[in-house]
């Protein structure tokens, strides 16, 4: 006869959770999986808007988020992954959530890029254990063929945002209320 107690249940239960933490990607190639989704997403932004190398060669730091899916019906949120990159080089790797409520309805899928500016904006972002992006985020391109040009009024914001490549049945991409978290992939 097997009698399930509380203990056993709780023991269970956090068994569970550790057998889960296993596959949280550490040693994974994760890490190689994003690089490549990255570099691939920084050619088609240049390729699409030449512009933006300009902003690239200006800007501290950019945080490069390949693909963002976002869903809507009445409440929604979005997900992706990507990649700061200092340079040339990939120095972390980061997460976007965010959630909403209200009249929306929908999916998409879109790519965008944040410039840090300057040293200020870059570190704050490094900082900090979590940034959400707001109203210090200015948007310097949609996806509609827009030429994107590295003017002195959008270079002095401390960050730049792209958006691009957006597919989906939802109208807009704003990235205000996204948080970024750093992650290990």
């Amino acid at each position: 006869m097997n009698k399930t107690t509380r203990r056993g249940f709780a023991l269970g239960l956090g068994a569970t959770g550790l057998l889960a933490a296993c596959g949280n990607g550490v040693g994974s190639d994760g890490g190689s999986r994003i690089d490549a989704r990255v570099q691939s997403t920084l050619d088609h932004m240049y390729d699409r808007y030449p512009g933006t190398r300009e902003l690239a060669a200006q800007s501290k730091g950019m945080l490069v988020m390949p693909l963002v899916t976002e869903v809507g019906l009445g409440l929604g949120g979005a997900y992706g992954r990507g990649a700061l990159m200092v340079g040339r080089s990939v120095v972390d790797y980061y997460s976007a959530t965010s959630a909403s409520a209200g009249l929306q309805i929908g999916a998409q899928q879109f790519s965008h890029v944040l410039f840090f500016m300057t040293e200020r904006a870059l570190g704050d972002f490094r900082r900090a254990p979590g940034w959400a992006a707001g109203a210090d985020v200015e948007y310097a391109v949609n996806d509609r063929g827009e030429m994107l040009r590295a003017e002195t009024t959008t270079s002095l914001s401390p960050v730049i945002a792209v958006v691009f490549a957006q597919t989906g049945l939802r109208v807009g991409a704003t990235l205000e209320g996204t948080k970024y978290s750093r992650i290990i992939p």
